[in-house]
């Protein structure tokens, strides 16, 4: 029996070769696609997941209300691990993690800068990175040892056994090799190549024991049988207990389970602004698109029943039950959809490398897995009964003497199954379209805001090694020789945002003012370097006025946040240390182009500095000015590499996610039209073949091609265009909501739509027009000829 119907299908899939093929395409096609976004999707619901003791791993946040608003962050005290360790019995551990650090590494010649992390010694109990050498327990007990993956052993030290050897850290200090570490998962949010015990950050002066410094990570790893019910209500008050500056302060642990899909908070509660957002939307694009690829199926199939017809009826006739015709269509489209599976897997693992560097993931497919194996299998014989169900009950449901007689078919309806099929097609692929232009419209919105600064020629480079000290020599020489116009040296780069604070004091502040200030500092000639506009006083200047070490800068909204009618003189200070404010500058975008600008404070000299900020001369090619700027780095600072950033290319980072979603969604938005119209060829050279005799008749009687081909192709514009009325407002709808998130964003046009609407017609014309035009310029005596 199953021979038999094995026998038929080939049979079916030869004899139609061209139909096959255009099926095949069709849904390898869709299924890859729908594979690719389902790694996508595994790697961004696993990340942390790997962990053992993850069901009792939770990171440490605060809460509390700025502006009259409720916030919620995940910086905490260094503080916090051990008070919470000494007074909550709940608690087995807690972990540190400081913020990557980049050290010097001299290992024998070679000298490299590597990304790391300073961590507490019980950071590998707490989170399971599998160590290939070295005990877990001890790896990080001294404070001079150091854990590295595998890849940087290797580059430090070849073949040779890496254990016991002695790294050389910014020429000061010698760390031994304590332990190696399997490569890191590329699904986690820790992005290190070493580790450093937490005590050689008490060294260097980076510990505190201050509630009010919110400076770094706490993970806190629950006891088996502790709760986070149980953990909670002491937890919220910890800050207020141990300090009175946090009145209204709340803290709380977050599971894990939340960390990367989530971890979005409006008005102290999380909301769907996370990951899970892009998450799901994918997730039902990679649905409709195999629905897509099934309809396609279902469509050409349908249209082809005539073919079929009299073999139902004849099966009929002979005994041939309902429920065996089913399962014989039913298997008829489960061998098609193994057949594009196998080609669907193909085309995966070919698109495999440039999908993951399009999502910035390395994503694989486990072979030697059995639940994939099994997983693949349940995904072949779902689409294969989705795409054939249809088709099958349509087909097992003709009546035999109907078919026999050639009146079984009905074509005179307005709205037909296969109609529907095609509308919905389009659908989705015009809401497609829609989403993806104003996802670019967007960037392109967000692009185009003034910055307030002047990105042309201007780099930053961090204060390594000696270059603070030789600072002064170092700035000269670069504006001597030419290589600058200005150097300005800053507590962060222009681009990002590394300090704020709620605890500015002024004349005249009410005592529940909480407002929050991007806290920036600069030595002087900041404005120039990098084209801040001034509204009010003055640019830093130590040399005329020395007393512009304590001075200080406002953008426009601390002014106003702070309510100075006149700032110029004003006194403002941060802690204990008094400023008075020099000048005022227009806002100037230091964080996400999709937000308002916050208020801000730039400090003078007595600040800390970080960085140091280039204007290149411009008299001179980029080229040129880097490479003496190089020798002069190296001059001064010899033991580092001279590592320079372009601001403007930093800034550019900024709008990295929302490309990345558009990308995505114009290469689905394509696909799922490709897949559209292969189902349109179909179908048109379906009803061109069906309506061959008509044609021939229309052309004897005087038709002219234009009119055949209008003929031919008017259905399937109507269709596209109805699809459009069905789409618009749910794209809108959508396309609304998802813009609501950036405070500063587009108004949807209606030139979106029309472009949509063209766009969409002109394919499906385009698709359609190669069979209409090849049946009206047949020779219609070819078309008459009797079968």
């Amino acid at each position: 029996m199953i021979r038999n119907f094995l026998k038929i299908a080939f049979r079916n899939l030869l004899k139609n070769k061209g139909f096959s093929f255009i099926n095949i395409i069709g849904l390898s096609v869709g299924m890859a696609s729908a594979i690719l976004i389902l790694l996508w999707i595994q790697n961004e619901v696993e990340y942390d997941q790997f962990h053992e003791k993850k069901d009792r791993i939770y990171e440490a946040w605060n809460k509390d209300t700025f502006s009259g608003k409720l916030q919620c962050w995940n910086t905490t005290p260094k503080v916090f691990a051990r008070i919470v360790e000494k007074e909550f019995p709940e608690v087995e551990q807690v972990t540190r993690v400081n913020w990557p650090s980049s050290f010097l590494f001299t290992v024998g010649e070679k000298k490299l800068k590597e990304n790391g992390n300073i961590v507490d010694s019980n950071f590998l109990n707490v989170f399971t990175f599998p160590l290939l050498k070295g005990d877990p327990n001890v790896v990080l007990k001294d404070m001079y040892s150091i854990v590295l993956t595998e890849k940087l052993a290797k580059t430090f030290f070849g073949n040779e056994e890496p254990m016991g050897k002695v790294i050389r850290i910014n020429d000061k200090d010698n760390f031994t090799v304590t332990g190696i570490l399997k490569e890191l998962p590329n699904n986690t949010r820790f992005k290190f190549d070493y580790l450093i015990p937490w005590a050689y950050a008490r060294k260097l002066g980076q510990d505190d024991d201050n509630w009010g410094n919110n400076s770094t990570r706490n993970y806190v790893l629950l006891k088996p049988n502790a709760t986070l019910a149980s953990i909670a209500p002491k937890l919220k008050t910890i800050k207020r207990d141990h300090t009175k500056d946090e009145p209204t302060n709340e803290m709380f642990l977050y599971p894990i389970s939340r960390w990367r899909l989530h971890s979005s908070f409006t008005n102290g509660v999380e909301d769907d602004g996370g990951l899970i957002g892009f998450v799901k939307m994918f997730a039902v694009i990679a649905a409709f698109i195999l629905l897509i690829a099934c309809i396609n199926f279902m469509n050409l199939s349908t249209a082809r029943s005539e073919k079929r017809a009299k073999e139902v009826g004849i099966r009929k006739v002979v005994g041939a039950n309902k429920s065996s015709l089913i399962s014989q269509f039913l298997g008829e489209s489960i061998l098609i959809s193994f057949i594009a599976a196998l080609f669907a897997l193909l085309i995966v693992q070919i698109s495999l490398p440039a999908f993951g560097d399009l999502t910035g993931k390395v994503l694989f497919i486990n072979y030697s897995s059995i639940y994939f194996w099994l997983l693949f299998l349940g995904f072949i014989i779902f689409t294969g009964v989705i795409a054939g169900s249809y088709p099958a009950f349509y087909l097992s449901a003709f009546k035999p003497v109907k078919v026999l007689k050639g009146t079984f078919l009905k074509s005179d309806k307005v709205v037909t199954p296969r109609k529907v099929l095609v509308v919905l097609q389009f659908t989705f692929a015009i809401i497609l379209i829609i989403c993806t232009t104003i996802v670019k419209e967007q960037i392109l919105h967000a692009r185009n805001r003034d910055s307030g600064y002047n990105m042309n020629n201007l780099v930053f480079h961090y204060l390594t090694g000696d270059l603070e000290k030789n600072y002064p020599l170092v700035k000269n020489e670069l504006i001597s020789s030419g290589v600058a116009t200005s150097v300005a040296k800053t507590s962060a780069p222009i681009t990002q945002g590394w300090s704020d604070s709620w605890g500015f004091q002024w004349e005249g502040k009410q005592p529940d003012d909480k407002t929050d200030f991007d806290r920036f500092s600069s030595d002087e000639d900041l404005g120039v370097t990098v084209g801040l506009k001034f509204v009010r006083g003055r640019d830093f200047n130590l040399k005329q006025y020395l007393t512009d070490s304590t001075g200080m800068i406002l953008n426009e909204s601390a002014a106003k946040a702070m309510g100075f009618k006149d700032p110029i003189g004003q006194i403002v200070k941060d802690g204990d240390r008094p400023f008075h404010v020099v000048g005022v500058i227009k806002d100037f975008i230091l964080l996400s182009p999709y937000q308002p600008t916050r208020p801000m404070v730039i400090e003078g000299a007595k600040g800390w500095f970080n960085v140091m900020h280039i204007k290149l001369n411009s008299k001179n090619t980029t080229a040129d000015n880097l490479k003496k700027a190089e020798a002069i780095f190296k001059k001064y600072n010899p033991q580092y590499p001279f590592e320079y950033n372009f601001v403007d290319e930093d800034y550019a980072n900024k709008f990295k996610a929302e490309q990345r979603t558009g990308i995505l969604a114009s290469l689905f938005a394509g696909l799922t039209i490709f897949i559209s119209c292969l189902g349109l060829f179909g179908l048109a050279a379906y009803m061109a073949e069906s309506r061959i005799k008509e044609i021939g008749v229309r052309k004897v009687l005087g038709a002219s091609v234009t009119s055949v081909v209008t003929l031919l192709s008017k259905d399937f514009v109507a269709l596209v265009a109805l699809s459009f009325v069905f789409a618009s407002p749910v794209a809108w709808m959508f396309m609304d909501s998802w813009l609501q998130k950036y405070p500063y964003h587009i108004t949807i046009e209606w030139w979106v739509f029309a472009f949509a609407a063209t766009v969409s017609i002109l394919i499906a014309l385009f698709t359609v027009s190669y069979h209409a035009i090849k049946a009206a310029t047949a020779n219609p005596v070819k078309s008459l000829r009797t079968e």
